[in-house]
């Protein structure tokens, strides 16, 4: 790995444990084990080298959500796969943690991938919805935008509960409730 892909990925790993008011430049360059010279030699600064840790960090987020429901099986089925999928659940979301820092919902250039993330995740959980709806494996009634947003608040949710018990369980049940309202939906259809 080169200096500059070090300094990216300790910079997501940082993010994810400190967020960004609570990530410095230093913390950056020693855990990359690079110099400041280094650091700056390939990023203008903290703030640039951030922009891009949150974008390789978003970009995973949606390669590894995009392996669930892009794959086989019904919607509900793909959605339920995309849910269910192992996550470091106690840490949080890496992407979604970032919206509790106020330096990154005031920054236009560190929010908006966060912001991007969340719109595609949405948007391709409401394409899967009104594909089933379409089939009839959902009920017409079903809205696809509303049901989307609370699949991804479920989800979202889930992890801070988990965080506050320090336990995964509140994170499997929020899971569980989701795909179970899913399910009966699908079964009213």
């Amino acid at each position: 790995m080169d200096t500059a892909e070090r300094l990216v990925e300790s910079t997501r790993e940082l993010l994810w444990e400190r967020g960004y008011t609570g990530t410095s430049p230093r913390a950056i360059q020693e855990r990359a084990g690079a110099g400041q010279g280094s650091m700056y030699h390939h990023f203008r600064g903290k703030q640039d080298l951030a922009v891009a840790a949150i974008r390789r960090t978003a970009d995973d987020l949606r390669t590894r959500a995009a392996a669930e429901l892009d794959g086989p099986g019904t919607g509900v089925e793909r959605i339920a796969a995309y849910l269910r999928r192992d996550r470091d659940v106690l840490r949080g979301c890496p992407v979604g943690r970032l919206t509790q820092d106020p330096d990154v919902l005031a920054d236009p250039a560190l929010h908006a991938p966060v912001t991007e993330t969340f719109d595609w995740l949405c948007g391709r959980l409401a394409s899967i919805l009104a594909e089933s709806r379409a089939t009839g494996e959902l009920p017409a009634a079903l809205d696809p935008d509303d049901t989307a947003a609370a699949v991804v608040a479920t989800l979202q949710g889930g992890y801070v509960l988990a965080r506050a018990a320090g336990s995964r369980e509140p994170f499997d049940r929020a899971v569980r409730g989701a795909i179970g309202l899913l399910n009966a939906a699908k079964g009213a259809a």
